[in-house]
């Protein structure tokens, strides 16, 4: 349903508010570094290394503000505004549930339901947005490779 901007618009005030919230997000890995414990877990075939996941990281989360950004112009403070501050709150649960109270199996549960929450902020950002969509499709793939990494944590461990 891509269609014209909202009039109601405001573009600077948007941007500002994606980028803030998906910085506060982002913080959580600061609060909850994985520490000397998550070094002496088997980890699962395919784990990348440590460096990777800032990298990816911040790419996902500029992605993840211009796609919200790009459907708050379109649709305004709607579901898909819901739907993206839900999987933001989940994100922001995992760090400190795996890491801060090293509880994988509780993680394994946080993710999957992370999972299902972006997969409903892709389909409705794709409705509303193809390009929204579109940016928001790395993040699922992450995710999908984190839900991967986080059940073989659990297995091996």
């Amino acid at each position: 349903m891509t269609g014209a901007p909202n009039p109601h618009f405001r573009p600077t005030l948007a941007a500002a508010v994606c980028g803030i919230l998906v910085a506060l997000v982002s913080l959580t890995g600061a609060l909850a570094p994985p520490g000397d414990w998550y070094a002496t877990l088997n980890q699962p075939g395919g784990t990348p290394p440590d460096a990777a996941f800032p990298i990816a990281w911040t790419l996902l989360y500029i992605a993840m503000a211009v796609a919200a950004w790009r459907v708050w112009r379109v649709c305004g403070i709607g579901h898909e505004l819901g739907l993206f501050v839900l999987q933001l709150a989940l994100n922001a649960l995992w760090m400190p549930v795996a890491f801060g109270a090293q509880a994988l199996g509780w993680a394994l549960w946080v993710i999957i339901i992370l999972w299902l929450a972006v997969t409903a902020t892709l389909v409705a950002f794709w409705r509303a947005d193809r390009l929204a969509g579109l940016l928001f499709a790395p993040y699922l793939a992450w995710v999908s490779y984190a839900v991967y990494l986080n059940a073989g944590l659990v297995w091996l461990n």
